[in-house]
C-alpha cells in the first residue's frame, strides 16, 4: 500500500519548505503553497537558479494567511502583515506576466540584506486566474507550473543507489523539493503513470513530468551551489522523451480537501509513461 510520508509546503518560491502533519489543498496546492515570491526590483522574479540563498530563508505563515514571518541564520525575523489591499505591481516568471501584491519596505529590506541584492516580496493577489498547462489543467499560485509536486521513495532510492555505486554521495530528499513524498510503490518511478490518484479527500490529476534544474545542485541547508549532481546522474537514466531530465510528477489538483501524513493513495487511473 502506498501512503504519504512527508507533506511540505514552500510558502515563498525559492525559500525554505515547512513540513506538515496535516495540510488542506486547495484548488491551488496546498494552503499557502508558493503563494509569495521574490522578485528584483525590475519585476522579474527570483528563485535558487539565480539566487540560491534564498533557501536558507525561512518563512511561516499564519493559520489564517494575515501574517508572514521570515527567518533566517544570523538575522533577527521579521514578522509582515499580509494586506491584500496594498498596491498591486506587475512581475515577470519565465517571461509571463503577473501580478503581485507588494508586502512593503520592511520585508523588502531585510530579504536585501539576506540576499545581498535589492529585492522585494509579493503575494499571489485573490484575482489571480493563472491557468497551468499539461494533461490536465489547473492553477497555481507562483509555482514553475502544476500545483502539486510529487515523488515516491523508490524514486530517490534508485537515483541514490547511482549515485553511491559512481562514488558520489546520495542525495537529500530536500534537493527535490516535492510538495508530497510517497512510499510503497516497489517500482521506481511509478508516479509517472499516475493519471488521477485520491488521497485524504482530494483528487489530483496528472499533468506531466517533473523536469529538473539546477536547483537540484544547491545545498538547501547552505544555499550554496554544490556541484554537478544530482543532474549529472540522472541525465544518463532519466531523459524524458519530450526533452529534459524528469525526476518525479505534477499534478492539478480535481478535488479539494484535508489530507494528513500517513494518508493511503488510491490510483483509479493509470496510464503510459511519458518518459
Amino acid at each position: 500500500m502506498a501512503i504519504v510520508t512527508d507533506l511540505k509546503c514552500f510558502p515563498i518560491k525559492g525559500c525554505a519548505g515547512v513540513p506538515l502533519a496535516d495540510a488542506l489543498m486547495t484548488s491551488a496546492g496546498l494552503a499557502h503553497d508558493r503563494t509569495f515570491m521574490v522578485i528584483g526590483e525590475d519585476g522579474v522574479f527570483r528563485s535558487q537558479r539565480r539566487s540560491p540563498r534564498l533557501a536558507v530563508i525561512e518563512p511561516s505563515v499564519s493559520a489564517a494567511g494575515d501574517r508572514i514571518t521570515l527567518r533566517a541564520p544570523g538575522f533577527t525575523p521579521v514578522d509582515v502583515e499580509v494586506d491584500l489591499t496594498r498596491p498591486r505591481r506587475d512581475l515577470t516568471m519565465f517571461g509571463d506576466p503577473y501580478r503581485g501584491i507588494d508586502l512593503g519596505g520592511e520585508a523588502a529590506a531585510w530579504l536585501s540584506e539576506v540576499l545581498g541584492e535589492r529585492v522585494r516580496l509579493v503575494r499571489v493577489p485573490p484575482e489571480h486566474d493563472r491557468v497551468t498547462d499539461g494533461q490536465v489543467p489547473g492553477t497555481s499560485g507562483y509555482a514553475d507550473s502544476s500545483a502539486v509536486h510529487l515523488l515516491s521513495r523508490s524514486t530517490l532510492a534508485e537515483l541514490n543507489t547511482r549515485l553511491v555505486a559512481a562514488g558520489a554521495d546520495p542525495m537529500p530528499l530536500d534537493r527535490f523539493r516535492a510538495n508530497l513524498v510517497i512510499d510503497g510503490w516497489a517500482e521506481p518511478s511509478t508516479e509517472d503513470r499516475v493519471r488521477r490518484v485520491r488521497i485524504g479527500d482530494c483528487d489530483l490529476g496528472y499533468t506531466k513530468l517533473a523536469i529538473r534544474c539546477v536547483v537540484t545542485t544547491v545545498d538547501q541547508e547552505a544555499g550554496t551551489k554544490a556541484g554537478p549532481e544530482p543532474l549529472r546522474t540522472l541525465a544518463a537514466y532519466r531523459r524524458a522523451a519530450a526533452g529534459g531530465v524528469s525526476f518525479g510528477a505534477k499534478f492539478s489538483v480535481l478535488r479539494t480537501g484535508k489530507l494528513s501524513v500517513g494518508d493511503a493513495l488510491t490510483v483509479d487511473t493509470w496510464g503510459e509513461s511519458e518518459f
